[in-house]
Order: C-alpha cells, then structure tokens, then sequence
C-alpha cells in the first residue's frame, strides 16, 4: 500500500452491485431477483433514477434464499426462516447488551 493513502471501511449495507452483477456473483438469474424483491425477501437500495444496488449484505441474503430452494422451501417459507432468523440475531444481541444479573 502507498504511504499517506486510506484504506475505507467496507459498508456491508451499502449498495454498489448493478443487478447483472449481483445475479452472476450470487449465480442466480436476474428475474430471480427481481421476483425476490417483488415477494419481500430483500430491498436493494435504488439511485435517484431507480436503478438497484446491491450491498454485500444483499448477496449474503441471496446466497441464503438459494440454500433454503435447494433445501426444499418455498419462497413463503423461505420468508418466514429469513424473518425468524433476524429475531434471533437482534434477541441474542440483545441479551448480549443486558448486564449479568446478581
């Protein structure tokens, strides 16, 4: 690395991935995607013109979405495991959060 320059943070939330490009990192069709977000199961972030982006947060979600297909769930079911997967993680951050009690 050059002296003097800056290393940014990577922003997994932030949108950077046209949808060509996020269907083929994710090996998935560009329809799919679409119908994903048209069924809730994600929300890529749009640009003034209402063009998609997507973060890398949006390929790990879609990456997962392909595992629970190939495991046999049906995008109604694939919903429910995403959403049952989020409360998880924001109780067990917040049990992390809580002092121990005496």
């Amino acid at each position: 690395m050059c002296k003097g320059m800056q290393v940014a943070e990577v922003d997994g939330s932030r949108g950077v991935y046209g949808i060509t490009v996020a269907a083929e990192l994710v090996g998935m069709g560009v329809q799919n995607l679409r119908l994903y977000e048209s069924r809730g199961l994600l929300e890529p972030e749009r640009t003034a013109g209402g063009t998609r982006r997507y973060s890398a947060n949006d390929l790990a979600r879609l990456r997962r979405i392909g595992d629970l297909l190939v495991a046999g769930l049906n995008l109604a079911g694939i919903a429910m495991v995403i959403d049952l997967e989020s409360e998880n993680a924001q109780l067990r951050a917040a049990t992390r959060r809580r002092p121990p009690s005496a």
